[in-house]
């Protein structure tokens, strides 16, 4: 068993007020919905149980879920940290941040997302590079599929509030 990282980091101006943006970035359900791979989250308080679905990995499949503590400095930042349960193991788990700011005079949202996942994978450490490379695929897959559920859900969104 090997520990194997992958980092990445998001900007973008999403064009509607920075409530509406936080409302959703809030939601476990929804964030859920959003994200390409991820089958459900499930929140207890302030910890949030990401469950994904089956991820392949250099011919092997591997279902990986895991626990987040988020910390939340409203309508500004959301942090979240790996925090497994004290029973029971995690193989993977992230950290990371969402930072929202206001542009275009509160009527768009600056937003940045930054984080690290880490995987225990079955795999030798020289196996490093291409499963890093695995990873950053499936992080980009995620990225883009997220950012194009969270524009449509925020359109709906909005449109209902007029």
């Amino acid at each position: 068993m090997a520990t194997f990282s992958a980092s990445k980091t998001s900007k973008a101006t999403v064009a509607h007020p920075r409530d509406l943006v936080w409302d959703v970035l809030t939601d476990p359900a929804t964030v859920a919905r959003l994200t390409p791979m991820v089958r459900s989250i499930t929140a207890t308080g302030d910890l949030w149980h990401w469950q994904l679905v089956k991820i392949p990995v250099l011919g092997q499949s591997f279902e990986l879920g895991f626990t987040e503590a988020m910390t939340y400095d409203p309508k500004s930042a959301i942090t979240f940290t790996h925090t497994p349960p004290s029973r029971g193991r995690e193989r993977a788990g992230t950290d990371g941040r969402y930072d929202l700011s206001d542009a275009d005079a509160k009527k768009s949202t600056r937003l940045r997302i930054e984080l690290t996942v880490t995987a225990d994978l079955p795999f030798p450490r020289l196996a490093k590079p291409a499963i890093q490379a695995t990873m950053h695929g499936v992080l980009a897959a995620m990225g883009s599929g997220f950012a194009r559920s969270i524009e449509k859900e925020l359109r709906t969104r909005a449109a209902k509030r007029r």
